[in-house]
């Protein structure tokens, strides 16, 4: 069968939120929320920062799954502290997912950023992989999280006249990150979307 990811709405130039698990050295298995952006039906690429088990995992192995699903706790627990034995599959995957895909890597690269939103600088590595194996146990859509930060906006922008001065610095602050992360990760929607709400936000005088 031809691995299309666009059958779990994931489109080239976009990242999505996903789970990512990976075999620990010890044979047991890691889960860790990551953020996959999609190079084509079959390829994928991440950046991850150095000292996660994660990366170090996919190092050793070059191999990886991504989970996609849109089960809050998974993801919570998964960044919180690792799921169990039991929530996992005989073949890595996260029992009741909605998809995953197994990933084979092709490149892996050091990336340091000298001026990063997490750290000053950071430092990662970008890994490049091809899917080999997509599974879709039920219909999903990969969540892109530059929607929910459209959303916030507009729900901040409706109330920037009426709150305090503190509180409107806390929006205009707040879109200036969350046009940053759509600009990075969103789709071509998202980002005119982010642009419409900083133009009504120059004509009330805000300078964004």
């Amino acid at each position: 069968m031809e691995i299309d990811l666009t059958k779990i709405s994931m489109f080239k130039g976009q990242q999505y939120e996903t789970i990512i698990t990976t075999i620990n050295d010890d044979g047991s298995l890691n889960a860790a929320p990551i953020g996959i952006l999609c190079r084509g039906k079959d390829k994928v690429m991440c950046r991850i920062f150095k000292g996660s088990h994660t990366l170090e995992n996919i190092i050793s192995q070059k191999e990886f799954i991504v989970n996609i699903c849109e089960n809050p706790e998974l993801f919570t627990w998964s960044l919180l502290d690792n799921l169990e034995k039991d929530d996992f599959s005989e073949d890595q995957s996260i029992k009741n997912v909605d998809a995953y895909f197994k990933c084979k890597v092709t490149s892996i690269k050091e990336a340091v950023k000298q001026s990063d939103p997490v750290k000053k600088k950071s430092e990662a590595n970008v890994i490049k992989a091809d899917v080999c194996k997509l599974i879709i146990r039920n219909p999903v859509k990969a969540y892109n999280r530059s929607f929910s930060y459209v959303v916030e906006c507009l729900a901040n922008f409706s109330r920037i006249d009426i709150v305090d001065d503190e509180k409107r610095k806390y929006y205009l602050d707040s879109f200036k990150e969350a046009r940053r992360v759509v600009k990075k990760v969103g789709s071509k929607q998202d980002k005119e979307a982010m642009d419409m709400i900083k133009s009504k936000l120059n004509e009330k005088g805000y300078d964004i």
